[in-house]
């Protein structure tokens, strides 16, 4: 699935910049927003939705919850708030706008929960035969 390719080329693009000798954490939380809402962008199409063109998170998952049957857990609603301010504010320049180390720790991780809950309910889908795609092509379009 490209939107799942794409959003695992924003995190490598997120961990390549934490292991640099000088880490740009602004370019860092704007890829794990970017992470964050390819993922939501891809769990919509793989449910059969045309996603909205927004960097809005929690309207993206809004739309996801009208496809699903359980409500998104509040950790996956908080890792979206987390990281929504970084989808504009860090990419002008701008005072307030300065992540920080902790920041990015704090939106790599918020990240790594949508990617987690994204993919587990993608693999839930599958085995309780909700769609019709098989296991390889699960497997290929989440990995």
């Amino acid at each position: 699935m490209v939107w799942i390719r794409k959003a695992e080329n924003d995190l490598l693009a997120v961990d390549n910049n934490l292991a640099a000798a000088q880490i740009p954490f602004d370019v860092v939380c704007y890829h794990c927003q970017q992470t964050a809402e390819k993922y939501l962008k891809g769990l919509l199409v793989f449910l059969g939705a045309q996603p909205s063109r927004t960097h809005d998170l929690l309207a993206l998952l809004q739309e996801a919850r009208t496809f699903l049957t359980a409500a998104p857990t509040d950790s996956v609603e908080r890792a979206c708030v987390v990281l929504n301010p970084y989808a504009i504010e860090v990419r002008y320049p701008d005072d307030q706008s300065n992540p920080t180390a902790e920041d990015s720790a704090e939106a790599r991780q918020a990240a790594e929960t949508v990617r987690q809950w994204v993919r587990s309910h993608v693999l839930k889908q599958f085995k309780q035969g909700l769609c019709s795609l098989t296991r390889s092509q699960i497997t290929s379009r989440c990995s």
